[in-house]
């Protein structure tokens, strides 16, 4: 199994539940022109699967991207800390919708999948302080959406409405059933069993 993503937190998602995927990133461009948030990281999953599958014969090769939609803006990792300052200051007190493409390839049928998840994330009213504490830990700038559930800005985030491991960047539930397409169980690939 291949994880073509260079985000550690979709790694850790992979090996909390059992995987034990090689990780080989594609480094293909993420512009996504005025697309929209949903079918965005969808082509964008899309587009680092399809890099990363001829490197990797007799494999399936599991690609995601995540953006987070606010208002019908896209939101991908910050470019800044003055971007994150503001993108914290306009989720405060408000909810957007986390959205994961996934895309799955067989290498040795070249059969592909392609599905998107997407999971409400309704967010506190952190003070200025905290957003400015928050922002110099470094951390929004690294993540999509600039906020983490399982990092330095869980204690900011109120509820979800979905799947929780959506929003580290990868539905577990969804990539189950994507394997079940492809007739293989989510069990056959654990590490230990």
């Amino acid at each position: 199994m291949i994880l073509a993503s260079a985000s550690p937190a979709r790694l850790r998602v992979l090996r909390d539940a059992g995987f034990d995927p090689e990780v080989v990133i594609s480094g293909v461009s993420e512009d996504i022109g005025e697309m929209g948030t949903a079918p965005a990281v969808v082509a964008l999953a899309e587009r680092k699967g399809a890099a990363v599958a001829p490197q990797c014969p007799d494999s399936l090769v599991l690609s995601c991207d995540s953006m987070l939609d606010l208002d019908g803006s896209a939101f991908g990792k910050p470019t800044s800390p003055e971007e994150a300052t503001e993108l914290w200051r306009r989720l405060s007190g408000h909810h957007g919708v986390l959205h994961t493409g996934h895309c799955l390839i067989d290498t040795k049928t070249d059969r592909r999948i392609s599905r998107l998840a997407s999971t409400v994330v309704r967010f506190g009213t952190p003070s200025r302080a905290e957003i400015g504490a928050y922002v110099a830990s470094g951390e929004p700038l690294r993540v999509a959406g600039a906020f983490t559930l399982d990092g330095l800005a869980g204690p900011f985030v109120e509820g979800i409405e979905g799947d929780p491991s959506n929003v580290l960047g990868l539905s577990l539930p969804l990539f189950r059933r994507m394997l079940g397409e492809f007739g293989v169980s989510v069990t056959e690939l654990w590490r230990v069993r």
